[in-house]
């Protein structure tokens, strides 16, 4: 590995270290080798906005060597949204950018006195006033900062004003929308009062066989060009699959009350690709190219288009059909800063709890919440990023706003997370993805959506089951998760579908190991486990391995009518795979002990080395 930048905000002492070379042989890299890195930082008494707290910004094993999707890195902390580990994954330029500037990783630490950004070039670091950026949109700010560095080729990470005032679903944005967006990492940046980092690289990325991984990447880069959902998404996006998934019940409408909803032709990847969509856009060095350009007028700029899971939160959510307006609304939350996926699910919840009686105009300043009404999501977006009105409240997310309305389980979430527009009503396998997600509700911990419409890896030995199957996937959703923990650390997009095998050997090329499939699976199986240590020291219990009490409700209509998931026998059955105690949810000794993390098990905690290269 190359070294992490570590810098200090208060103090403004800069330095680096180097992770221990066990840590990076049992964690890799990404999320996985950050948990092992702020294991001893996170404890109960941590206020994820403090000084003290951790902002650790961190690469994946292959980021940025031009591999099959190989660009996006994690960012890490102490989650303000759920007071529980906190990741989010980001793809386009930024990550291989900090990797050519001679670092795998940046650690933030303290607090600076006045708005600051950072400006990291090729080994030089610089702490920046950023004063005339604070206030400023996501977008903007970029621009400022390209301008300000004098070089065009920089690439910028930046909070927007629901960052600087600490949302707890704010994000961290880069390049072209490519975001950060779930857990509130941007209200973790924005409380250091640290505005952006700016980036500049033009070093190499080390590789062990650089020939030998040169050609077996433009070999798996050509195959993943020409694979069939590969064009899907290029083609349509990722809103690709949203008439499939509509079909079979996944997709969530009326805030996961309803089945069913007219207007969804009008919202799909197809009708986007058919009306207003100018060009694709990609990541780093990435085949796929699944991110869309769009033009909404004639006379207009093109502007980003959004993705599967912004379309849903702003269209069938709340019963909109109007893809146009679905765009600005996503805009808006990208200019602000603010995720989509809690943000939209949050407004779904106070529309349907109006709609119940338990929000009432005297609530909201004598507005009238209307499902499909535009102007007044809109005007609902502006006041949350601004602290204003209803958005002095809704600001706070689903499960505070459900509790100050006395309906907490009404509120669709996990955990203080915002569950995504994936039903899993529709395909079981993600009732217990989401239960037992690090982060909270999540489908990208293991997407295993795909697997329950056939996207099963040969080389894992999964079996396919029905996509309502109960018990009986148990097995395959702990092997998948770790197959998507392992994934995620390698900083490898999801979209990138070489086999296993074909991984093993990239990554055994760049890094001169000689890892086995079953290493790698065990590094994620390590990982995950760590991550639920860590998560019951900070407060965890197995009670909290649940769904919110709608979706364990079937559905009156739709693709999925009737269905209710069987999640304790589930539940059951995943505690038995994974050896964690069923009484407690608490990884075995004999698991830790397996694992190498009977360190943790004990509490003990580890310690880190750190170098003294001042730069």
């Amino acid at each position: 590995m190359q070294p992490i930048l570590n810098i200090n905000l208060t103090t403004h002492q800069i330095d680096t270290f180097t992770p221990p070379s066990d840590w990076e042989r049992d964690y890799l890299g990404g999320a996985s080798l950050a948990a092992r890195m702020l294991y001893d930082t996170l404890t109960p008494d941590l206020d994820p906005l403090s000084s003290a707290a951790p902002l650790l910004f961190q690469t994946g094993t292959l980021t940025g060597t031009a591999g099959p999707a190989m660009g996006r890195f994690m960012i890490c902390a102490l989650s303000p949204a759920t007071g529980l580990w906190g990741e989010s994954n980001c793809g386009g330029f930024w990550g291989p950018e900090l990797r050519k500037a001679g670092y795998d990783g940046l650690l933030v630490t303290g607090q600076s006195s006045r708005p600051a950004y950072l400006w990291i070039q090729d080994g030089e670091v610089e702490i920046r006033d950023a004063g005339h950026l604070w206030g400023m949109e996501t977008y903007p700010t970029q621009s400022a900062l390209l301008d300000e560095v004098g070089d065009k080729k920089a690439k910028i990470a930046v909070i927007g004003p629901a960052g600087e005032t600490r949302l707890p679903f704010a994000l961290i944005l880069t390049d072209h929308g490519r975001v950060a967006g779930r857990t509130g990492m941007g209200a973790v940046m924005g409380s250091k009062n640290l505005k952006a980092v700016a980036v500049r690289g033009r070093g190499d990325i080390p590789l062990a066989h650089p020939k030998a991984y040169g050609s077996l990447r433009s070999e798996l880069n050509r195959a993943l060009r020409n694979d069939n959902v590969t064009r899907v998404f290029r083609e349509l996006g990722t809103a690709g699959v949203a008439d499939y998934l509509d079909y079979l019940g996944e997709m969530p409408k009326k805030y996961f009350q309803s089945g069913l909803f007219d207007g969804v032709p009008k919202i799909t990847g197809a009708t986007m690709a058919e009306t207003i969509l100018t060009k694709a856009k990609a990541c780093h060095a990435c085949a796929i190219a699944c991110g869309r350009v769009v033009r909404l007028e004639l006379e207009e700029e093109e502007r980003k288009g959004p993705e599967y899971e912004s379309i849903v939160g702003f269209g069938p959510n709340l019963l909109i059909d109007d893809l146009k307006a679905i765009t600005r609304l996503c805009e808006l939350c990208d200019r602000y800063g603010m995720d989509t996926i809690s943000l939209s699910n949050t407004l779904g919840l106070a529309f349907s709890l109006f709609e119940k009686g338990k929000i009432t105009e005297e609530d909201t300043g004598g507005l009238r919440f209307q499902w499909g009404d535009v102007e007044m999501v809109e005007r609902l977006v502006h006041q949350m990023a601004r602290g204003e009105g209803c958005g002095t409240w809704l600001g706070w997310g689903a499960r505070a706003v459900a509790e100050r309305f006395g309906a907490g389980e009404e509120a669709v979430q996990v955990n203080g997370l915002e569950v995504p527009y994936h039903d899993p009503r529709g395909g079981s396998g993600l009732a217990l993805v989401y239960a037992t997600s690090p982060r909270g509700a999540c489908h990208n911990q293991s997407d295993y959506y795909r697997v329950d419409i056939g996207h099963v890896e040969d080389d894992l030995e999964m079996d396919y089951l029905p996509r309502q199957a109960g018990a009986e996937k148990s097995a395959n959703v702990a092997l998948h998760q770790n197959w998507r923990t392992a994934f995620n650390a390698l900083g490898m997009c999801l979209f990138a579908n070489p086999s296993p095998g074909e991984i093993v050997t990239l990554l055994n090329l760049a890094t001169g190991e000689e890892y086995t499939l079953e290493d790698i699976l065990l590094a994620g199986e390590r990982a995950w486990n760590l991550k639920r240590v860590i998560n019951i020291r900070l407060g965890l219990s197995h009670e909290r391995d649940t769904l919110p009490k709608p979706l364990l409700e079937p559905l009156p209509d739709g693709g999925a009518a009737g269905y209710t998931i069987p999640l304790e026998e589930m539940l059951q059955a995943y505690y038995l795979a994974r050896d964690w105690d069923p009484e407690t949810g608490y990884p075995s000794p004999a698991k830790l002990r397996a694992l190498g993390l009977e360190w943790a098990g004990s509490g003990k905690t580890g310690s880190r080395k750190t170098g003294s290269g001042k730069q």
